[in-house]
């Protein structure tokens, strides 16, 4: 992993709800401690009642030579991003260290706790994931819920797994991390905004802005419509449940939103 340079902190902005939603399209340099102080820096200017969303392992990379340092970044990254959570539901995805392996765990904070945590279960194949981490359970893969909101997760390479897509059907919001490659980058595109249509849901997809990544992050609404922007690093949308509802009446999937 080569080093990158932080970009400044931009904004794209949409309209006024309750609950804002954000992707955090960041790099990751060699330096882990300046990644955590940045990431720290973007998520406390977000305002009360967001949902954010950051990029698979997005503050040490799959540093495989620095595995150890790189577990000890996440568990303080971990804590103090409880401080920033009042009021906010904030998704990190660390490498994390459990029972003598190594895992890709996320967490879902909110005031102060972690409410909800998912191991990566598909891991990469072509990115030696399988050599470094014990893979989770299928089981994960469920509907949780935060403040009457129905959530799922799926961690970058799980996107292609659309046996996954069935197990969320009825979440309101799919929260997907990720760590995408350019080369495939017309792929996590198409697969991101399917997703939604298909589960007549949101998705909120973070991915690294990297060089070698794909960026193409995005907050994708239940009928398509993307806020997308390669160049910015915090994309900013809505959650709104009644176009969940409308989009759910308008084309009947047998999808209901309670």
């Amino acid at each position: 992993m080569s080093p990158t340079t932080q970009k400044e902190v931009s904004v794209l902005t949409t309209s006024d709800a309750k609950w804002k939603t954000y992707a955090i399209q960041m790099t990751t340099s060699d330096d882990f401690d300046a990644n955590v102080d940045h990431l720290l820096k973007l998520v406390s200017k977000l305002p009360r009642h967001s949902i954010v969303v950051t990029p698979e392992v997005c503050l040490t990379g799959f540093s495989y030579d620095r595995m150890e340092e790189a577990v000890k970044t996440g568990l303080y990254a971990i804590q103090k991003v409880k401080e920033l959570s009042e009021d906010k539901i904030i998704t990190l995805t660390t490498i994390q260290k459990e029972d003598g392996h190594y895992v890709n765990r996320t967490d879902v904070v909110h005031n102060g706790k972690i409410v909800h945590s998912q191991h990566k279960i598909k891991l990469f194949l072509l990115g030696n994931e399988h050599r470094y981490f014990k893979a989770g359970s299928e089981e994960e893969v469920e509907i949780f819920e935060i403040e009457g909101m129905k959530f799922g997760i799926l961690v970058c390479f799980e996107m292609r797994y659309t046996e996954f897509w069935l197990k969320l059907r009825g979440a309101d919001i799919i929260l997907n991390p990720s760590m995408w490659g350019k080369p495939r980058k017309y792929h996590y595109e198409i697969l991101t905004r399917a997703l939604a249509i298909a589960n007549q849901c949101y998705v909120i997809a973070a991915n690294s802005a990297n060089e070698d990544m794909a960026a193409s992050s995005a907050i994708i609404d239940p009928d398509g419509k993307a806020v997308a922007d390669d160049e910015t690093e915090v994309l900013e949308g809505e959650f709104n449940p009644k176009e969940v509802e409308r989009i759910r009446r308008y084309i009947d999937m047998d999808i209901f939103h309670e």
